[in-house]
């Protein structure tokens, strides 16, 4: 019985740190949705991605207020964040940081580490398609395993710590495209498309009067932390689970069904992984305790395009990755 009793308590725990977090996420997307206009998607996408302890691609051309989106995420969820602006010419110790030969006062010598941008709670990695795969590769350990090593030691990174990388889609002359490694770190690709008429009148007068409303903080580092560590508390039913299995397994060359036969190389278990954690931060968003079959497919593209590529007839019929996925997710349940 006594048992019995703390899982109870434990369950009437989940649910209230859930009420106190959704209501402030909720009141962080609508801090959010003070300053971004129009791009109601991309905003719910960026906030799952976070939520998950994820890292996103934001992919649009330019003007659609990605730099914005960034800048005011930190002030709203209360994250220190700095901007790298990815250019050709970028090294490496450009982000992470480097050592210095210096002198102390007793005349011996002796090396210190300088940190570099990377050392935030949110960086921007500005137009990341510019800049060399050397350099590029520099954010991999830190993406995936939250520390960086510089002449063989390893340097911690504050926590939490996400990735918003920009690329715009248009212009590839003195471009890099990302590797798949590096791809399959983020766990969302987000598009920014542009905003419709009202959004943009809108965007007319809040932006070129006087003044300009500035973002307020709604949450703190510590509530962020605190909502991360209840979404992978949430419960996922059966049913969810075999959805994210089916959608993920069936996104990956083969011979089962006429999609597989489109694609040369699919999501691997990361996708998996990425998926079960953004259907729970999406439900809690909503408000919810648990995902969805719903959940699973509003998430299923941003979190599977980037994560696999079509054959060449597959392209030649005029095939694309976003019509397969949305074919796939179609089927589920």
């Amino acid at each position: 019985m006594a048992f019995a009793g703390d899982a109870r308590d434990l369950d009437q725990t989940i649910i209230r740190n859930a009420e106190a977090s959704a209501a402030h996420v909720r009141a962080a997307r609508d801090a959010v949705g003070e300053i971004i206009f129009g791009q109601e998607t991309v905003v719910e996408q960026v906030l799952v991605t976070l939520l998950s302890g994820g890292h996103a691609l934001l992919v649009g051309v330019p003007g659609l207020a990605k730099t914005k989106l960034v800048e005011t995420l930190g002030i709203v969820l209360g994250l220190d964040n700095r901007r790298v602006q990815f250019t050709p010419d970028l090294m490496p110790s450009d982000i992470l940081g480097a050592e210095v030969l210096e002198e102390g006062v007793d005349g011996k010598r002796h090396f210190r580490f300088i940190q570099g941008p990377i050392f935030t709670r949110l960086l921007m990695a500005d137009e990341i398609n510019r800049a060399s795969p050397r350099t590029q590769s520099a954010l991999l350990q830190a993406m995936q395993e939250y520390h960086v090593t510089v002449a063989g030691v390893r340097h911690d990174l504050p926590r939490p710590f996400h990735v918003l990388a920009t690329q715009n889609p248009l212009e590839q002359e003195g471009t890099y495209p990302l590797p798949e490694a590096q791809l399959d770190r983020f766990l969302m690709q987000v598009d920014v498309d542009y905003p419709n008429r009202d959004a943009e009148r809108r965007i007319l007068f809040e932006t070129t009067g006087a003044a300009e409303r500035a973002p307020r903080p709604a949450m703190s580092v510590e509530e962020l932390a605190q909502a991360q560590a209840l979404v992978r508390r949430l419960p996922v039913g059966e049913s969810v689970v075999e959805a994210i299995l089916d959608l993920v397994r069936a996104a990956r060359p083969g011979h089962e069904s006429a999609e597989q036969k489109l694609i040369a190389w699919g999501p691997g278990p990361r996708a998996s992984q990425s998926l079960m954690l953004a259907v729970r931060a999406r439900a809690l968003l909503d408000g919810r305790f648990a995902p969805s079959l719903d959940d699973v497919a509003a998430l299923a593209e941003p979190i599977l395009k980037h994560r696999m590529a079509l054959s060449f007839a597959a392209r030649a019929e005029g095939e694309t990755a976003t019509g397969i996925i949305r074919r796939l997710a179609s089927r589920l349940g």
